[in-house]
C-alpha cells in the first residue's frame, strides 16, 4: 500500500511536473496503484476535490479538509452496507484529520486561486469502528479470502492469528534555510517533496504527519534537529509509533540556482538515537529545484524502505532462542521474521514443544536489527551467545 501525506506550501515553491524516481516504479504508476488499493481497503476512499480561495495554498487546504469529510462519509456508508450514509455526529475538521492515517494526491491542477486533484484518504480502522459504535451502526459482514484455508496451519493447530499491523515510523522532514530550520511552516519544499512520493508499507511503514495543531504543539524544527528525546517520543506516540526519522536537508546554491542537497538522516526509537548517516545529492543538468527535492526524497525513502543499513552493508548472523507454546506459534513468528527487510535468511537449528532455536542472517548491526524487528512488534534481548527473540511485551522467562 502506498502511504503519502501532503503539506500545504505556496504555489511559488512547487515545481512544474517531473516524477520522483522510486526504485523501478514511476510516480504515476504508484498513484494508480494507490487508487486500486483504496478500492480494496474498506477504510479508504478516493474523492475528487475542487476548491477556490484567495491563493492556491489556501484552496489546497480547503480542498483537503472538504475531501477528507466526504471520504469519511463514503467509508462509513460502505462499511455499513447502506444505500445512503448514516447520519454522522457533528465533527470539526481537526477531529476528522485525527482519524486520517495517511493520504495520497494525484492529478493536481492549480491556478493562483483554484485547486483540483484526486485524493485517496486512508482512515484509522480503530477510530472508524469507534465512530460507528457511537452512532449505533453495525458493520456489514466482510468476505475474507478463503481460497487456501489452513495452508499455514500444520498438525491441526488452531488457525494462525492475524499478524498485527506494523507500527508506523514517523518522518520529520526538516529544511535548513540559511540559519533557520523549518518543519511545519511554509515554505518547506523538503517536506512538500516527501508528501508527493509514495511511502513504505508494513513492516516498515513510513508516515509523514499531517502537521495539524496537535503536531505543532508537540515538536518544532529546532527540537527535531537537536534530537529532543521527549519531543520525539511524543510525536511518535501521537502517530501510533515508537520510531522517528529526522531527515534534515540543507540546500546548496550558486546564486539563484540550486546545486544540490546535503541530507542528514537520524533514526530514533523511544527518543534514543539508533541510526545516523548523511547523503549528498547533486542537482542534475536542467533539473528544477522542485524536481531536485522530489528526487532526493525518493532516493532517501527508497533506502529506508528497503532496510538499507545506515552504517554497514555487511551481512552478520546471530543465534536466538524463541519461546513458543505450540507449533503454530513458530509458524506465525517465522512469517513475521521473513517480512523484516534487514533479515536475509532464517535457519531453524532445533524445535521442541517449548522453544525454537534459530540462526538469523541479517544486514547491519544488532541495534539496527532490533530496530527492524521492533517495527514488526518483535523484541530481541540479551547478547552473544544468549539472544532471546519474542513478541513485544511477552513475559520474561522464569
Amino acid at each position: 500500500m502506498i502511504r503519502a501525506l501532503v503539506s500545504a506550501a505556496p504555489a511559488a515553491r512547487r515545481s512544474g511536473g517531473g516524477a520522483a524516481r522510486f526504485v523501478v516504479l514511476g510516480l504515476a504508476m504508484a498513484l494508480g496503484l494507490a487508487t486500486a488499493q483504496a478500492q480494496q481497503d474498506p477504510y479508504s476512499a478516493t474523492v475528487k476535490v475542487d476548491a477556490t480561495a484567495d491563493s492556491a495554498a489556501a484552496a489546497r487546504t480547503l480542498a483537503r479538509t472538504d475531501g477528507q469529510r466526504r471520504a469519511l462519509t463514503d467509508v462509513v456508508q460502505r462499511l455499513a452496507g447502506a444505500s445512503e450514509a448514516p447520519p454522522l455526529p457533528k465533527l470539526d475538521d481537526q477531529a476528522i484529520t485525527d482519524m486520517v492515517d495517511s493520504f495520497e494526491v494525484a492529478n493536481e491542477k492549480m491556478s493562483k486561486v483554484r485547486y483540483l486533484a484526486d485524493y485517496t484518504f486512508h482512515f484509522r480502522a480503530a477510530r472508524i469502528q469507534k465512530l460507528m459504535r457511537s452512532i449505533n451502526v453495525a458493520m456489514a459482514a466482510q468476505n475474507p479470502d478463503s481460497d487456501n484455508p489452513g495452508s499455514d496451519n500444520p498438525a491441526g493447530d488452531k488457525p494462525a492469528p492475524e499478524q498485527p499491523a506494523a507500527k508506523p515510523v514517523v518522518v520529520l522532514a526538516v529544511f535548513q534555510d540559511g540559519d533557520e530550520a523549518v518543519l511545519w511552516d511554509d515554505p518547506n519544499p523538503w517536506r512538500e517533496a516527501w508528501g508527493q512520493i509514495p511511502l513504505a508499507t508494513a513492516p516498515a511503514k513510513l508516515l509523514l504527519p499531517l502537521g495539524g495543531a496537535g503536531d505543532l504543539s508537540v515538536i518544532d524544527a529546532d527540537e527535531a534537529s537537536a534530537g529532543d528525546a521527549d519531543a520525539l517520543t511524543r510525536i511518535a506516540q501521537k502517530n501510533g509509533g515508537d520510531e522517528v526519522i529526522v531527515a534534515l536537508a540543507t540546500e546548496r546554491r550558486d546564486g539563484d540556482r540550486a546545486t544540490g542537497l546535503d541530507v542528514a538522516i537520524k533514526r530514533y526509537r523511544q527518543g534514543r538515537l539508533t541510526d545516523s548517516r548523511g547523503e549528498t545529492i547533486d542537482a542534475q543538468p536542467g533539473e528544477s529545484e522542485g524536481d531536485l527535492f522530489k528526487r532526493a526524497a525518493g532516493l532517501v525513502m527508497a533506502d529506508l524502505e528497503h532496510g538499507a543499513p545506515a552504517t554497514s552493508d555487511k551481512e552478520a548472523s546471530l543465534a536466538a532462542t524463541v519461546p513458543i507454546a505450540s507449533l503454530n506459534d513458530w509458524v506465525v513468528l517465522r512469517r513475521r521474521l521473513a517480512a523484516v527487510p534487514a533479515i536475509r535468511r532464517i535457519d531453524l537449528l532445533s524445535l521442541s514443544r517449548r522453544q525454537a532455536k534459530v540462526e538469523i542472517r541479517y544486514v547491519g548491526n544488532p541495534d539496527q536489527l532490533k530496530s527492524s524487528l521492533a517495527q514488526a512488534d518483535l523484541s530481541l534481548n540479551g547478547g552473544d551467545p544468549d539472544w532471546r527473540l519474542a513478541p513485544a511485551g511477552a513475559p520474561a522467562p522464569n
